[in-house]
């Protein structure tokens, strides 16, 4: 009989030289095992074509096995999610050239950008206006602005609420062909004179800041993330009931589909503090949609980013400049400050509902808001005033 030691080493003793050790010329003798003592000792190890084996010897194949699953869905993930990208980068609608006016502040430390909601209304159809209230009128105004620093010394998320009484710089005025002197004007009047690049002048020539990066993004992109991203969850500490915005929200905690987040970012008469009141909410909505929409279950299924992607590019207007790498750190940079390891600031005012020639403005502190644009300037760590506000 075949001995199985020899038959897993590939070959097999004639019959009548079991168990010689040596060369056969005075070699010992050694006793050939016992077939049932083989069967016993192999009894509970796994058989193969080439005979008895270990038992541990199946434990690297699944283990192998395991690492090639993974490294195939590793690999899977990789080239949708750059695939993904790669489709995202082409479709950047780079329009804002930042140096249209010239006259810029020298760049400080830091990275500055400029985000901004709009009320445009591309890609909403008349019924979607309607639905969402987004009300008519030609153009494009702001809903929202926000100036975010990121640096040394961390994130900072300022707002810069539209009713802002500044200083407007000298412009052609398109629509007569005059050149028109500095004026004092609302924030939300440089964007209608003159688009992203007038707003940029005017936010740099007001704070000293120059501008790295410009984000801008309108109704139809915005509730059309939020609906990707299947909702933000927000927690009211009071009823919001607005009829301009179309708010109708309960206090308590609540997951806001896209129609609803937009109405609750854009309601302003309910707030006690008016544009004030609103920029607060409107930054408290943005990093925490930022923070929910990075969740892990959407950064690495493709499935989910892709649409996440695709409903904000559809209205994204950024600077020339501005690289899907650049909109990432930007994205992180806000996600950042709904996680704790950044600030949200508004600056400092010194009156709300101020009247104007120009209507009730809401009026900057001029010795805190210099020391917070100076202290972003310099890339230091920032010193929150509490505003001494006055109707």
């Amino acid at each position: 009989m075949t001995d199985p030691l020899d038959q897993r080493a590939g070959h097999a003793m004639p019959p009548g030289e079991h168990g010689w050790d040596g060369d056969g010329d005075g070699g010992v003798a050694v006793a050939p095992e016992d077939d049932s003592a083989t069967r016993e000792r192999f009894a509970e190890r796994p058989s193969s074509r080439y005979g008895p084996r270990r038992a541990h010897a199946r434990q690297p194949k699944k283990r192998r096995r395991l690492r090639r699953a993974v490294l195939v869905l590793l690999t899977g993930v990789i080239v949708a999610a750059g695939g993904t990208y790669g489709w995202a980068e082409t479709r950047l609608q780079r329009d804002v050239d930042l140096g249209a006016y010239g006259d810029r502040p020298a760049p400080g430390e830091g990275t500055n950008y400029l985000i901004v909601g709009s009320d445009s209304r591309d890609g909403l159809s008349e019924d979607a206006v309607k639905d969402l209230r987004a009300g008519g009128g030609g153009g494009r105004r702001t809903d929202s602005m926000m100036l975010l620093h990121t640096g040394a010394n961390g994130t900072s998320m300022v707002s810069l609420p539209r009713d802002s009484w500044v200083t407007v710089p000298g412009r052609l005025d398109t629509t007569t062909g005059k050149t028109k002197r500095p004026e004092g004007d609302k924030l939300n009047a440089a964007f209608a004179y003159g688009g992203p690049e007038l707003l940029v002048h005017t936010v740099e020539r007001n704070t000293g800041l120059r501008i790295d990066h410009y984000a801008e993004i309108g109704f139809a992109g915005f509730v059309n993330i939020v609906d990707a991203i299947g909702g933000v969850r927000m927690c009211l500490d009071r009823d919001i009931k607005d009829k301009k915005s179309g708010a109708d929200l309960r206090k308590g905690c609540h997951v806001l589909n896209g129609k609803q987040a937009l109405a609750f970012v854009r309601q302003r008469h309910q707030e006690r503090e008016g544009d004030l009141g609103r920029s607060k909410n409107q930054q408290k909505f943005l990093s925490t949609l930022a923070h929910q929409a990075a969740r892990p279950d959407t950064l690495f299924d493709p499935t989910e980013m892709g649409p996440a992607m695709q409903a904000g590019l559809d209205t994204l207007i950024v600077d020339k400049d501005m690289s899907l790498r650049d909109l990432g750190k930007m994205f992180h940079a806000v996600q950042s400050v709904s996680g704790g390891k950044g600030k949200r600031i508004n600056v400092p005012v010194s009156g709300f509902g101020v009247p104007t020639s120009k209507g009730n403005v809401l009026k900057w502190d001029a010795k805190a808001s210099a020391r917070l644009f100076s202290e972003l300037r310099q890339d230091r760590p920032v010193t929150e005033t509490r505003s001494r506000t006055r109707r």
